[in-house]
């Protein structure tokens, strides 16, 4: 998300570097160049044109301090005004009400909400502990039950059985009923989308939340629509008292005008970011973190909590144990620690939570790729365990082998390999006390001085 939008700003960034003194007319190009950024990332005009006049506000004769370079200083103030626009910090979900809390998500059809609806079952479960029910009111589309039956299946969740034949607020009054009665803490509603926004749905969406009066109503939309997304939730919110929007599809958006559109035009807060197809792909939206990831500074807070939240912690201690004592790094565990990376949502979706990844090469962008990882994890499996154990036997024939098994080239091997050597060099650094020195050669390359501490 904000590929495109995060290479055009740090060119333009990059162009103002020597200039000793913001004036209007090395800033005029500077902004001329973000405007258009903003406008090709599908950012709705008047939010680009409100953002751009604040920043020049603000950028015009501010001194160059310190140390700091005209682009820093433009970067500075481009950052607080995305944030400012954004919505200063993380909306959180409001569920402080007599249980159950109801939480009624609505939407278009097509725009991800069904899963939403299990994603965020999902992440009340196991970030905050809630015991959870769904329930589908989408009488219209055919199987709509039957796959928020299976998705609260495999999220863990409660789920509230109904049928193509009844009426949607009977339904919803029943799980309501049932919530009470068997002390379930978060009941959340799935409601039928429509290809457009029409007065029947409306209507209907209307009854349903009158009588379930929801303490959180969300409108689920797809971020790569850009401002129709925006101009969609717009519509939703003069309908309905919508307290937030869950924006989905984000991980296959390069644009990211959406997420920067909504606050602004309905005045109402980004509250998740859905950022993959897995139920566990759902993100709280935190406006800094979002426009430090923008403006290429990474997002290593989340980076942080998604580790936490993800990694299997015995076998990164084992892994950690066996490094420090010396024995040696091999496939087994370079695998592992792929398929551990995997798990946390993919590789490319971390990297780019890391200062400077929108800014790298394409190539290594590419080689970052969950493709790229299932095609190395492929090769890995085709080998026998002495193989995986020393890589150092693997030559000609057994490459020629493990290529056919795996479906791929000799090259792709020898690639496998490469990476691998490098992996294990820097592994070998930390045996020792190598790691602390490894960890303080990073912290000045990290932002704010290195990583915020990990919680106990």
């Amino acid at each position: 998300m904000f590929e495109n939008l995060s290479e055009r700003l740090l060119l333009t960034v990059k162009n103002l570097r020597g200039q000793g003194r913001l004036t209007e007319d090395n800033i005029k190009d500077a902004l001329r160049e973000v405007r258009m950024a903003l406008l090709e990332a599908d950012v709705a005009l008047p939010v680009v044109r409100e953002l751009i006049d604040r920043v020049r506000a603000r950028a015009i004769g501010e001194e160059v301090l310190l140390s700091l370079t005209p682009g820093q200083v433009l970067i500075k103030i481009v950052h607080e005004e995305l944030i400012r626009t954004m919505g200063e910090a993380n909306a959180e979900l409001n569920l402080r009400v007599q249980p159950p809390a109801v939480v009624l998500m609505a939407g278009l059809q097509g725009s991800g909400k069904t899963t939403s609806v299990a994603k965020l079952a999902r992440w009340l479960k196991e970030r905050q502990r809630k015991k959870v029910t769904v329930v589908s009111c989408d009488v219209y589309r055919p199987a709509a039950i039957e796959q928020l039956r299976k998705l609260a299946g495999e999220v863990g969740a409660e789920f509230f059985p109904s049928d193509p034949g009844q009426v949607p607020e009977t339904i919803a009054r029943q799980a309501l009923d049932h919530a009470r009665l068997h002390g379930v803490e978060v009941l959340i509603v799935d409601t039928a989308g429509r290809l457009h926004v029409d007065a029947e749905m409306m209507t209907e969406i209307q009854r349903l939340h009158a009588a379930l009066n929801p303490i959180e109503t969300l409108f689920v939309v797809d971020s790569m629509t850009g401002q129709d997304a925006a101009n969609t939730a717009q519509a939703f919110n003069a309908a309905l008292p919508l307290t937030g929007v869950v924006l989905t599809k984000t991980d296959g958006d390069a644009r990211g005008g959406a997420a920067l559109s909504i606050r602004q035009i309905t005045g109402r807060p980004i509250k998740f970011l859905g950022v993959g197809e897995k139920t566990a792909a759902l993100e709280p939206f935190f406006p800094d973190r979002v426009a430090s990831r923008i403006l290429g500074k990474g997002d290593v807070l989340s980076l942080v909590e998604e580790m936490e939240q993800k990694v299997d912690k015995d076998k990164a201690l084992k892994l950690a144990q066996k490094v420090q004592k010396g024995r040696g790094f091999d496939l087994e565990d370079f695998r592992e620690q792929m398929e551990q990376m995997t798990k946390m949502g993919g590789i490319a979706s971390l990297l780019e939570k890391m200062p400077g990844f929108n800014a790298a090469p394409a190539a290594l962008k590419e080689q970052a790729a969950d493709k790229e990882v299932r095609r190395l994890v492929a090769i890995i499996n085709s080998m026998t365990p002495g193989e995986r154990r020393f890589p150092d036997i693997i030559k000609g024939s057994r490459k020629r082998r493990i290529a056919a098994g795996s479906g791929t080239q000799i090259q792709d091997v020898n690639r496998l390999l490469k990476q691998f050597d490098q992996a294990q060099k820097m592994m070998k650094k930390m045996k020792g006390g190598g790691l602390m020195k490894m960890m303080r050669g990073l912290q000045g390359k990290l932002p704010m001085g290195g990583l915020p501490p990990l919680k106990r």
